[in-house]
């Protein structure tokens, strides 16, 4: 591969990883505080997009620069309405129980909003680009690129991690997530309210799996299925990382992204291989993932 198929690939690449560490990040913070696999994560993702589609058509008239504050609408909407819903009366009566029942749980999820989306949106392809369109193209040798894809996408990612690191880490409400997390019991002793940690987190990983999606409107068509494609990969990415690891997800949400971007470019028939190949060969060797400890870390 030459010096210039090698800047296209990274920019490919960059601009992918940037989608799916949101989904992936939302799928771990899940998992290090509630400590359930959330398979339903795929239909927020799905859902952001199409609800994002919904707004945006509705927005674009009045003025399509409209369209951006729609895209994260449509996210915190799916993120505070759905994912609030299935945490308090689906999933909350089952913490605590056998983790088949959990997962079987949020499988059930899964499929009754993959039908929900096929009854509300139908299934012929959606596509918006009028995001993608107000901002301005750069050519990268011969190849045209909008900043929307190679410089807002990364950026969002950045500052999504940025920000969620800082709201753990040195936030009040950041510091109760973690004594939940650490120890509920302790924590509820001392007068926290582990079951409202629990739906805010919930809420918080949902918007980020919505806000992906609402992200990749307007680079995509939006077809039946897409959740189901998107949950595999970001699993692929939180396991690779390590469950419940936040960091570790953007790192390797990067590492798949580009090795998947320079796969394209190589041996395409290939690129559907090359992440779960990543996250076999990592498992095999370090199997809580590439920053696990020796036991599952919790965020």
């Amino acid at each position: 591969m030459n010096s210039t198929l090698a800047i296209l690939a990274v920019l490919d690449g960059i601009s992918y990883a940037a989608l799916v560490f949101l989904v992936s990040v939302g799928l771990s913070l899940i998992f290090g505080v509630l400590r359930i696999v959330n398979v339903a994560h795929g239909s927020f993702y799905a859902f952001g997009a199409y609800l994002a589609a919904t707004f945006s058509f509705a927005v674009a008239p009045l003025s399509p620069w409209l369209t951006y504050p729609a895209l994260l609408a449509a996210a915190i909407v799916i993120g505070v309405v759905c994912g609030g819903l299935i945490e308090r009366f689906l999933l909350r009566p089952v913490y605590g129980r056998d983790d088949v029942l959990q997962l079987l749980i949020t499988f059930a999820v899964f499929m009754i909003m993959d039908n929900l989306q096929r009854l509300i949106w139908g299934v012929q392809p959606i596509f918006a680009a009028e995001p993608l369109k107000l901002l301005p193209n750069i050519s990268v040798f011969g190849v045209t690129y909008t900043s929307y894809q190679v410089v807002l996408l990364p950026c969002v990612a950045v500052l999504t991690l940025i920000g969620l690191r800082y709201f753990l880490r040195h936030s009040l409400a950041g510091a109760v997530i973690l004594a939940v997390t650490e120890d509920r019991e302790a924590a509820t002793a001392i007068g926290i309210d582990a079951r409202r940690v629990y739906l805010v987190t919930f809420m918080i990983g949902a918007s980020l799996a919505a806000l992906g999606g609402a992200l990749a409107l307007p680079t995509t068509s939006l077809v039946p299925g897409m959740g189901t494609d998107m949950i595999v990969l970001s699993f692929a990415v939180a396991a690779t990382a390590g469950l419940g690891q936040i960091e570790g997800a953007a790192v390797t949400a990067l590492m798949i992204g580009l090795a998947r971007a320079f796969i394209i470019y190589i041996q395409p028939e290939f690129e559907v291989l090359v992440p779960y190949l990543i996250m076999v060969l990592v498992l095999l060797v370090r199997p809580y993932g590439l920053f696990g400890a020796t036991q599952l870390r919790k965020i």
